[in-house]
């Protein structure tokens, strides 16, 4: 076999011998009118072809007729500006023109342009990471936590319960020293473990479990008669299974979780395996605790065929994507992320709850926040799947007593959360039921009291549902009654030396907008326990002859015979924890005693006469309280101003100097995920008074839930985790949030004006892009690639010279490129704005596959991801940015070309073979028949044993070995037909390499299933039809074929099918990050497809008798050679 030239030149540029006019880029004009013009760069001299009568015009490698000049010198017109023309003008053109190729072939060709652009683009992207890994950093405060722990294996469930049995295992956690009887005694907790994890995970959270009922419930009568029996927390192995990379294996996962459920609740029944207390029903339900990517595989659990309804009810899983897959480079999982988020949307659609399979589920995700840079913490939300009343997110920094972002690993085993969870876990369990736990919607609001801050909407407040249960008893001169709106200050706690009471009147109606009453104190509040050193009641008067009678009483009278009564119930019971603001604080998780705060809408609290504060401290101590009676307009401001004002002005908002306790600043446009902010709060000293406590604020979301403190506020960074690019709106439809509150607490007896300023952090918003457009960083490079290429292509059939990719970058920097990203900013913002409209949307409907009335959980699937048309302007900065990534790629890729090129010429020539390079024109001829067996046996694999990404895998090495020995040929040979084909086979190494990353996981996947002697399922129809295209065109390489040149329709579909692939590569490649390797494949079959159709089927089999296409040289007049020579020697 041999390589077919390009019909560009000859083999041997500068031979000797007479070259026709194709070598030198010269094409004849069919009409003889032998003119010089010049076509793009390349000029050529149409002549009048050899008037031989019998002569028939050889061809191309195209197929396309060639014509040789004349003998003579072309006639040149002459004008009154020339009049004299000589024979040197052709040469000097001729010069020009071969100069124009050896540039557009050179694999170094770098303007300034390109030099200029690369070398911004790269400082884009390294602002871009150093931002990332240095701006916009969240504290860590978690603690260590410590357990002792014992696991226990169930060998008998093996290959009669499931057939995963070799693959996977079940254990059983026991706590060292606590609880070491491997029996099963209480309620069954399964642990999934994530991408990658173990099923010794769980020894924190489970080792935390065992303790707490060891050391606190169970010596807790009350707890007893609640259902509180221990935990017996399963864990499951999964060989540290890469679930997120690849579909097929989170179902196989869910399918052996049914089974493990199966097989747990069977334990109970085997009076040998179960230590239950009598009286107690046996379990038929399982609380699943899932991290990570085994949150998602217990959610598919539900929509497989093998679950048995409600043997799950209660799910927690932490930082688990529920709402999109974190990588989209296998179409299995994209696939799998559709279907079980599409069953789960559909049962909360269902109107009648008998018809809904998912009515008894309650779903919580608890998410790290921005120290997990795993995944993007947004992705954890699932107010996209479940209503408000079966599950919500909430991020760990808005958990009482934790406060505190964690990474993806550390929610595994940070003291303060492990606490906090495992005290909902027991919160909701409930042995008395055969369910394991209580009511679905009494879950729900103790999961919500427990893991929110208690200021969010959706509290309902205990106090409400409570009786009167304590009788108050007051002196009638009571000098503790206040004036109505008046505001109680306590500097001092305990002054008095014995109980005092401060009555607070509460407003008469009718209310205005948004008063509440609002406490704050650095003293425990007694809940009735006596523990604390203050009480605060809601109270009523009571009637004299009132035959009422209360369980507590509290006489504060006197001397007094009688005295005024009132009937009151304890508030404690709705106290909010926050974190102690004092001048020595750092953050809101340190060790520091919290602080108590009690808020009430006052529509909530219209039915009592007084809000009754009682200080029961014997001795003065440094404790404070303020409390007082608060409207909307006292408290609440709200600021409108979109993207561009806060860009360009910020904000700054001054609370007066009589100002309430409690401050709220609302800033609706402020929900994006793609800006962080910088705010810094100045106060001037206080006048009379040392403060009580430093400034204390609060940032906050709805959703999902998400608040952080600031202690001792001065200063500090702003990040907010709600709307997000590529995110599903919510379930009830719409996109808008309430966006960003801040709320301020602070000394208002200080009489001081409290200056607050927020700016964006430009520097610090550009790390923000990193986790929300990773793949944004493979799609739009191969966009740049395939314009290139598309440039190549085109240049090449007019021409014949097969640019090199540096050269084709070069003009397409000064050309197609710009024209492209400007196109495409102004899709960004046409789909922004069509997710807006309603006829828009009903186009878009039939794009995404929905329907035009329903909510359309895919809008956000294409190109930026989202409807806010203000990050236009991210589209031509991604573009930038991948062209310096494409430019300093391809310069490394050459250079590594070059090295390899040069060690394997020393290599050869090492071996006796320095001359046959230069001997010949074809040096890719291996054996024919040992091509077809070698490609024969890879398809076959392909089809059985392996997955095409290996496939991929090894074709890319294949092809890497070709265009090195491509490079090698060429700089021997000096021919333009090599320096063609190496430029081809570049660019096609160049699309090759990048698509590779695309790849990797699944082949990480194949190897580690093969380490544990598990075989990956595929299709084997898809899986060839996936790689058949690349595999010839690899193949067609290695033998040397070049890409034929094409005319006429196939030209255009050459262009078009290039420009549309590139235009789907931005479009859908982040989303639909798999379909990369699709758009090369389809390349590849429409390159293979224009070599069949060149050579013919018949010509294109490799042990057919090769087709001898090389162009046939007439026989040239010895003028001509004589005319010819003396062209070529002239400087």
């Amino acid at each position: 076999m041999r390589r077919r030239p390009s019909g560009s030149a000859e083999d041997e540029e500068d031979a000797t011998e007479p070259t026709p006019v194709p070598q030198l880029g010269l094409s004849p004009r069919p009409n003889g009118t032998g003119e010089l013009r010049t076509t793009g760069d390349v000029p050529e001299i149409r002549s009048t072809p050899p008037r031989r009568q019998n002569r028939k015009p050889s061809k191309e490698v195209d197929g396309s007729p060639t014509q040789w000049l004349r003998t003579e010198v072309p006639h040149m017109r002459t004008t009154p500006e020339s009049p004299i023309t000589t024979p040197e003008a052709p040469a000097a053109m001729l010069e020009r023109h071969r100069r124009t190729r050896q540039q557009q072939r050179n694999p170094w060709a770098c303007s300034l342009l390109t030099l200029a652009t690369s070398v911004f683009a790269i400082g884009l992207l390294v602002t871009i990471l150093h931002s990332f890994l240095n701006r916009q950093q969240d504290p860590k405060g978690c603690a260590m936590s410590y357990m002792r722990p014992a696991f226990t294996r169930y060998s008998d469930f093996d290959t009669e319960h499931t057939r995963f049995a070799s693959k996977y295992s079940l254990y059983l956690y026991r706590e060292g020293g606590v609880d070491e009887d491997t029996r099963v005694k209480g309620i069954p907790v399964l642990f999934v473990p994530g991408n990658a994890g173990s099923y010794k995970q769980v020894r924190p959270i489970a080792a935390e479990a065992a303790h707490y009922f060891h050391d606190t419930l169970r010596l807790d009568l009350g707890a007893a008669t609640d259902g509180k029996v221990p935990l017996d927390v399963f864990s499951v192995d999964f060989n540290e299974d890469i679930t997120a990379f690849h579909g097929e294996t989170l179902l196989e996962q869910a399918e052996y979780l049914n089974e493990a459920v199966a097989f747990i609740l069977a334990l109970y029944h085997q009076p040998a395996r179960s230590l239950r207390e009598p009286g107690l029903p046996l379990p038929k339900a399982v609380m699943i605790l899932g991290h990570s990517m085994g949150g998602v595989v217990a959610r598919t659990m539900l929509t497989l065929p093998n679950y048995q309804e409600h043997t799950v009810n209660t799910i927690i899983t932490l930082s688990a994507p529920h709402a999109r897959a974190p990588i989209s480079v296998d179409a299995e999982m994209v696939s799998v992320y559709g279907d079980v988020n599409r069953f789960w949307r559909q049962s909360y659609s269902q109107v009648p709850t008998h018809q809904n399979p998912l009515a008894d589920i309650t779903l919580i995700s608890i998410a790290g926040g921005g120290l997990d840079t795993m995944i993007p913490s947004e992705y954890t939300s699932v107010t996209s799947l479940v209503p408000e009343t079966h599950g919500f997110t909430v991020f760990t920094s808005s958990i009482p007593n934790v406060w505190t972002g964690m990474d993806h690993l550390a929610i595994m085993w940070c003291d303060q959360f492990r606490k906090a969870l495992v005290r909902a876990i027991f919160d909701v369990a409930d042995a008395r039921r055969a369910a394991q736990t209580k009511v679905q919607n009494e879950r729900i609001r103790v999961i919500r009291r427990r893991l929110l801050t208690g200021m969010e909407p959706v509290i309902e407040k205990a106090i409400l549902a409570q009786e009167l249960d304590t009788r108050l008893t007051i002196a009638e001169d009571a000098d503790g009654i206040l004036h109505p709106g008046q505001r109680l200050a306590l500097r001092s706690h305990g002054a008095a030396k014995d109980m005092k009471a401060h009555l607070l009147p509460v407003p008469v109606q009718p209310f205005a907008a948004g008063s509440k009453f609002t406490l704050l104190t650095n003293q425990v509040l007694d809940t009735g326990d006596d523990a604390g050193s203050l009480v605060v009641l809601l109270c009523s008067e009571l009637p004299l002859q009132s035959g009422m009678t209360f369980p507590h009483s509290l006489d504060l009278s006197g001397d007094e015979p009688v005295g005024s009564q009132l009937a009151c119930k304890n508030a404690a019971v709705d106290q909010i924890l926050l974190p102690a603001s004092t001048n020595e604080s750092l953050n809101a998780f340190d060790d520091a005693k919290p602080f108590s705060y009690l808020q009430f809408d006052l529509p909530d609290i219209a039915e009592h006469d007084f809000v009754a504060v009682i200080e029961k401290a014997s001795e003065e101590s440094h404790g404070w309280l303020i409390a007082e009676f608060i409207t909307g307009a006292m408290s609440s401001v709200t600021v409108s101003k979109g993207h561009h004002e806060l860009l360009a002005q910020g904000l700054t908002v001054q609370l007066p100097a009589s100002r309430a306790m409690m401050s709220e600043l609302k800033i609706p446009e402020i929900h994006s995920t793609l800006f962080a902010y910088r705010f810094a709060i100045e106060r001037q000293p206080c006048d009379r008074f040392e403060e009580s406590f430093t400034p204390l604020l609060r940032q906050y979301i709805a959703e999902p839930y998400e608040s952080k403190f600031f202690v001792n506020a001065k200063g500090g960074n702003i990040n907010v985790h709600g709307l997000s690019p590529y995110m599903p709106p919510p379930l009830r439809g719409g996109g808008a949030t309430d966006g960003l509150s801040l709320t301020i607490w602070s000394d208002p007896v200080c009489n001081s004006t409290v200056n607050i300023s927020l700016h964006v952090d430009v520097l610090g918003s550009a790390g923000k892009l990193v986790m929300r457009y990773r793949t944004v960083f493979a799609a739009f490079p191969l966009l740049v690639m395939l314009i290139v290429m598309r440039k190549q292509m085109k240049v090449y059939d007019t021409t014949g010279v097969f640019m090199s990719f540096s050269s084709s970058m070069d003009v397409c920097l000064r050309t197609s490129l710009p024209f492209v990203f400007i196109a495409l900013s102004f899709l960004a913002v046409s789909l922004s704005k069509a997710a807006q409209g309603s006829w828009t949307r009903s186009w878009l409907s039939l794009i995404t596959g929905t329907s035009g009335k329903a909510v359309d959980f895919n809008v956000n699937d294409l190109l930026l991801g989202t409807q806010d048309p203000f990050f236009w302007f991210l589209v031509p900065l991604f573009g930038i940015i991948s062209i310096g990534i494409i430019i300093a790629g391809n310069y490394v890729i050459t250079a590594l070309l070059h090295v390899l090129a040069f060690v394997y010429g020393r290599v050869s020539n090492g071996f006796g073979r320095q001359d046959d390079a230069r001997r010949t024109t074809t040096p890719f001829s291996p054996g024919a028949r040992h091509t077809v067996l070698i490609t024969t046996l890879l398809g076959l694999l392909i089809t059985t044993l392996i997955p095409y990404q290996f496939a991929y895998l090894l074709l890319t090495v294949l092809h890497f070995s070709t265009t090195v020995r491509a490079l090698r040929v060429a700089r021997d040979t000096k021919s333009s037909a090599n320096y063609n084909f190496y430029n081809y086979a570049h660019t096609l190494l160049v699309l090759m390499l990048w698509v590779l990353p695309v790849q990797g996981p699944a082949l990480i996947v194949w190897c580690h299933n093969l380490a544990a002697r598990w075989l990956t399922s595929f299709s084997a129809q898809m899986n060839l039809l996936s790689i058949v295209p690349i595999l010839a065109a690899v193949e067609l390489a290695g033998r040397g074929e070049m890409v034929a040149r094409t005319t006429g329709r196939a030209r255009h579909i050459t262009n078009m099918l290039t420009f549309l692939a590139a235009l789907y590569a931005a479009v859908y490649g982040v989303t639909y990050a798999y379909r990369l390797h699709h758009i090369l494949n389809i390349l590849a079959a429409w390159l293979v497809l224009l070599h069949f159709a060149r050579k013919g089927f018949a010509g294109a089999i490799p042990w057919s008798a090769p087709i001898d296409d090389r162009p046939h040289t007439p026989p040239v007049p010895e003028k001509a050679r004589i005319v010819e020579s003396d062209v070529k020697k002239r400087p």
